[in-house]
């Protein structure tokens, strides 16, 4: 469990950084995602999962 605190503290961190050090960036980034389709955003997030489980994997096997 802590490990998982620990993963959302550091999704927490890293979205703060974009907003703290790049709004401006970080806004284009959403104006993007609302013209973007929904499915291109869908498979985007399966990738992202994706690369995540197996980031993990990596590190803890």
């Amino acid at each position: 469990m802590s490990d998982l605190i620990v993963g959302v503290g550091l999704v927490l961190v890293l979205e703060g950084l974009l907003w703290a050090l790049a709004p401006d960036m970080a806004r284009r980034l959403l104006e993007m995602a609302t013209q973007t389709p929904p499915a291109t955003l869908r498979a985007s997030g399966w990738v992202a999962v994706a690369a995540g489980v197996v980031l993990v994997w990596l590190v803890r096997g």
